[in-house]
């Protein structure tokens, strides 16, 4: 397995247990974020020529390159690590440098139960949602856990039911057996060889799955991913950066219109394909919690996303969309 080509200090972070983020601020500063929030750490890399060439030579390593020209890059690093980089000019202090860390063991959603994730009455809310091939849309914002709340979703699906994951990375880890996988490849320095989440989509309706799961849903691709869903692969999910639960129908509107949709179309599609979305939100304590449940509706040619329930502690508080999506779940 490859190693990640980096200070030894800098690796003992990104193993740490619990450690979700690493942040380097140039030359003054390295945070991780985890379970006990946002915290400073007495770490040092060095002086700025240091950082950057720390940066550099990650990028490297990636595939990417990062320089004066190329002053900002993202991509993917052995041990499940995505880099995003910023260094001078565009960051006149010094290199900017954050670490995403993804989990290298399925959890599931009995795991989430026992981390304060969701109660056990919302786990039975999720589970029968998945068990009656429920569309859903995990919303919430960068960090929140909607990834790895879909990975146990996931999880959660019938072993006799063929799973194809469509990530730009693999980010989800799930335990389901029939799970396959495929990832996006960016261009080479010739600009030539892209292959994008828009092209996965497509290529996944022709390899018979029974469930289109995307990692996450931010570009066009939003457009084949509403046909996909209206065309019988029933029980799909996706994820999807959002403040609630009510704010995804703009955000579904806002991604169509990259694919050259208008709000009409997106809304009409997205009322057909959708079921449902759940939302998380980090709390003041750190932990990652599901807040709410709502389901899809179109009124007046409008998207709405409706609430069903409000998850505060162990209790359930119904929505006003509940007693439909709860007669269809006992239809399931």
């Amino acid at each position: 397995m490859t190693e990640l080509a980096a200070p030894a200090a800098l690796s003992a972070l990104l193993t740490a247990p619990g450690v979700t983020d690493v942040l380097i601020n140039g030359t003054e500063a390295v945070w991780v974020d985890g379970a006990g929030g946002l915290r400073r750490v007495a770490v040092h890399l060095g002086d700025q020529a240091a950082v950057r060439s720390l940066a550099v030579r990650l990028a490297a390593q990636g595939g990417r390159r990062l320089d004066d020209a190329v002053p900002t890059v993202d991509v993917h690093l052995p041990g499940s690590i995505r880099m995003h980089a910023v260094v001078p000019p565009v960051a006149p202090a010094g290199p900017l440098i954050s670490f995403r860390i993804f989990r290298r063991q399925a959890l599931t959603l009995a795991d989430l139960t026992a981390h304060g994730t969701v109660s056990a009455a919302g786990a039975e809310a999720l589970r029968a949602l998945v068990g009656a091939r429920v569309n859903l849309m995990v919303s919430g914002a960068t960090g929140a856990g909607k990834t790895t709340l879909l990975a146990a979703l996931v999880s959660l699906a019938a072993p006799t039911e063929r799973v194809v994951v469509i990530e730009e990375a693999q980010e989800i880890v799930t335990s389901h057996p029939h799970c396959v996988r495929l990832e996006a490849r960016n261009a080479n320095a010739e600009g030539s060889g892209s292959v994008t989440l828009t092209d996965l989509v497509r290529e996944s309706l022709r390899m018979r799955p029974d469930r289109i799961v995307l990692g996450e849903c931010r570009g066009e691709e939003v457009r084949e991913v509403l046909t996909a869903l209206n065309t019988g692969h029933d029980g799909s999910a996706a994820t999807i950066h959002a403040n609630s639960c009510g704010d995804v129908p703009a955000r579904l509107v806002a991604l169509g219109s990259l694919a050259g949709l208008d709000g009409r179309t997106v809304a009409v599609q997205a009322a057909a394909a959708l079921g449902a979305v759940v939302h998380l939100a980090r709390a003041a304590d750190g932990v990652r919690r599901v807040t709410e449940l709502a389901a899809f509706e179109l009124a007046g040619g409008e998207l709405l996303a409706r609430p069903a329930l409000s998850f505060q502690g162990e209790r359930l508080v119904e929505g006003e969309a509940w007693p439909a999506l709860a007669r269809r779940l006992e239809r399931a």
